[in-house]
């Protein structure tokens, strides 16, 4: 019960926050505060940013929850400005799924809208292009040099194939997502329960080739933000599928991510097994592995619901109460968040979009008034 009366009081800052944030932002696609202000006319927004998603998806959730129609209003702003990613394809990557799900499926399964409904089968279509059969996997980026390669991100992105099948009863975008999942645990899971960010896979063959660092500190490290993308997003494939095996690897990377947030205070490294001396935070990491942890809770016994609930309520209150911001004349909520390992400017230990987004779904999670984004 302590979790929902602390989720209760989180809920009444959110709504009034975010609020405030959509009267400055209306017109924005937000990604990281610059002096305490999401909007920075220096700098033009990128509209196939993989990032872009995230905004309209936490606004959604708060509508779902509140029924204050400014966060309804700004997220459909949003996504028609992202329309415009859509007609232009070569930018989209299979980030398509974060783009896609949290404004167009968002929307339509809230609202019935038909044109988001067009939006979203449109943009599962394009990231089921992506699939190669010969190596069975979703191509991460694009360029020739890289028409072999798989990051742990992209199980996050097949929950929009999952929803395509069950919207048109097509089995193709099914069979294409949990393909992907099955090559993500044989090629990406370690088996301490660790993952890869990369792998280089033969695009004819599939065999691996190589690991690359990533995002992380260096090839067969672990970093923080791709191991809670690992876990939740295999706990997702789990919950449209029924395949146990991907439950038993959600669980396999919970208990080793636990395991390292205890041992660093509940608030991750941006590489588990980086130098210490560089020894820069992502709060991001914690919130994302924090709705993993429930959405696996909400898949085991009665016995088991406690670990994965008790983390995640752990990881929820230890950094909102670290670095939370609730002065509603600023932009961003959770800070401390940082992009990847190496220096990337403005991106190390800041509020980001994304960890605003999963600190919300987490607290309507506890709530039980969230909704079925992924």
């Amino acid at each position: 019960m302590m979790d929902k009366e602390w989720a209760q009081e989180i809920f009444e800052k959110l709504k009034i926050k975010l609020a405030a944030e959509c009267e400055r932002n209306e017109n924005s696609i937000p990604y990281v505060p610059v002096n305490g202000r999401y909007h920075d006319p220096e700098k033009p927004e990128n509209i196939y940013g993989w990032t872009n998603g995230f905004w309209p998806g936490m606004l959604w959730q708060m509508y779902n929850a509140s029924k204050n129609e400014i966060f309804r209003k700004t997220a459909e702003h949003v996504e028609i400005r992202m329309d415009e990613a859509l007609k232009g394809l070569g930018g989209l990557s299979h980030d398509i799924g974060f783009m896609w799900l949290h404004t167009a499926v968002a929307n339509y399964r809230l609202t019935g809208s038909a044109e988001s409904r067009k939006r979203g089968l449109h943009a599962a279509n394009l990231l089921a292009g992506r699939y190669n059969p010969g190596g069975k996997f979703i191509r991460a980026w694009n360029g020739d040099e890289r028409a072999g390669w798989i990051i742990i991100d992209c199980m996050m992105n097949v929950p929009l194939l999952y929803w395509a099948t069950d919207e048109t009863g097509d089995p193709r975008f099914k069979i294409i997502g949990m393909e992907h999942a099955y090559t993500s645990i044989n090629q990406l899971l370690r088996d301490d329960g660790s993952c890869h960010h990369i792998a280089v896979l033969s695009p004819q063959s599939g065999d691996r080739l190589d690991t690359p660092a990533g995002q992380g500190f260096a090839s067969g490290s672990s970093w923080s933000r791709g191991q809670s993308w690992g876990m939740y997003g295999f706990a997702l494939s789990y919950r449209h599928t029924g395949e146990r095996k991907y439950l038993d690897a959600a669980k396999r990377i919970a208990h080793y991510v636990t395991a390292n947030f205890a041992l660093n205070d509940w608030i991750p490294l941006v590489d588990f097994r980086a130098p210490s001396e560089k020894s820069k935070r992502d709060s991001t990491a914690a919130m994302i592995s924090a709705c993993g942890l429930l959405e696996i809770a909400g898949h085991v016994g009665e016995y088991e619901k406690k670990l994965y609930r008790g983390a995640a309520f752990k990881l929820l209150t230890t950094v909102e109460s670290s670095f939370a911001d609730w002065n509603i004349e600023t932009d961003g909520i959770i800070g401390k968040g940082t992009a990847a390992w190496e220096d990337r400017p403005n991106q190390d230990e800041v509020p980001i979009i994304y960890g605003d987004y999963f600190f919300t779904e987490a607290v309507l999670r506890l709530l039980e008034k969230d909704f079925l984004i992924w």
